[in-house]
């Protein structure tokens, strides 16, 4: 006679009876479950009706104990208030679970200390490989020496498999663009230029423009809403044409400000940013800024770690995608 799941509570379940009720053998029904060896299909629906009748819910600590994998991976993100990383964690989320994956989720809220303690509790966990923002230019994964397959994201580091927008790319053509819009005296807010991609959004734009617009002031800012003083006292200077922020939150951070000191936008000082987050198209007026696919960035950077981790000996690979512009209402022409 069969064991039902009223017989027993679902927590006591076991794989011999998983594979009593479906009639095949306790190393069958272990295949279907990690995926592995040659079952028929007709069989995996046979073990995976009989997992459902009863109940079962497999012990991932013991599947771990058994096969050395967790089937987990991580994800270090610097700042969940900007919008940017709920959106990318999501992607990231989406291709780890197609893959079979579940995911831990690390913020380390802009601080080195978080950063780094985040790298060691996830490594401590057992996760197979780990998504890694970093919040700066250090390398907190060097002193493991690759204990565990890492992928950078949106941070084009040496040394990892990577992936990001081409972001000389964006600066560049953000650069055409405004000079098409006839605009000659512009103030630059970039982001930290310890970050990578901050650096080559500027360098991108910086090379676009050349010798035919003047750069009036450069203020580096974190890649927040919240503007450091200089920022600010360079913005209510009204001494330029249009306003290039390093990306949509200090983009926003310009806007709010302008607002509060009646500044209007764009008909005195233009506005644009870079990234495209959700927020870029509500704020008022709706910002124009240079879109880069979050979606892609998560699902190449799981692509990128699940075959880091079948084969940790393949040579590095960057996939860099492509940005393109969004022209909204934030641009006067001049």
């Amino acid at each position: 006679m069969t064991q039902s799941k009223k017989d027993k509570p679902p927590g006591k379940v076991t794989l011999r009876d998983v594979a009593r009720e479906s009639g095949v053998s306790v190393a069958t029904v272990s295949y279907v479950l990690n995926d592995t060896g040659s079952v028929g299909e007709k069989v995996k629906k046979q073990v995976r009706t009989a997992i459902k009748r009863l109940g079962y819910r497999p012990n991932i600590a013991a599947q771990a104990m058994r096969t050395g994998r967790t089937k987990t991976i991580g994800i270090i993100l610097p700042d969940l208030r900007n919008p940017f990383f709920p959106e990318l964690a999501q992607s990231v989320e989406s291709a780890a679970r197609a893959n079979g994956f579940a995911v831990f989720m690390v913020d380390t809220q802009e601080s080195p200390t978080a950063e780094a303690e985040g790298i060691y509790k996830l490594i401590q966990y057992g996760v197979e490989g780990i998504v890694w923002c970093p919040s700066s230019d250090k390398d907190y994964f060097k002193e493991y020496n690759g204990a565990v397959p890492v992928v950078v994201i949106d941070r084009p580091l040496p040394d990892y498999d990577t992936v990001y927008s081409d972001y000389v790319k964006g600066g560049h053509l953000m650069a055409r663009y405004l000079l098409d819009q006839g605009h000659q005296t512009i103030g630059l807010i970039s982001g930290p230029q310890s970050i990578e991609s901050a650096a080559q959004r500027r360098q991108g734009f910086l090379q676009g423009i050349g010798d035919q617009a003047s750069l009036q002031w450069e203020v580096e800012n974190p890649f927040s809403i919240n503007l450091c003083p200089e920022a600010v006292a360079a913005l209510l200077k009204k001494d330029v044409s249009v306003v290039v922020a390093g990306n949509d939150m200090i983009a926003i951070g310009a806007i709010k400000l302008f607002h509060q000191h009646n500044i209007k936008v764009p008909e005195e000082i233009s506005v644009v940013g870079f990234d495209d987050i959700p927020w870029s198209e509500i704020v008022q007026p709706a910002l124009t800024t240079m879109h880069q696919p979050i979606g892609e960035l998560g699902k190449e950077a799981v692509n990128l770690l699940m075959r880091r981790i079948d084969n940790p000996k393949a040579s590095r690979k960057s996939v860099i995608l492509d940005v393109a512009l969004v022209a909204r209402q934030s641009v006067a022409t001049r």
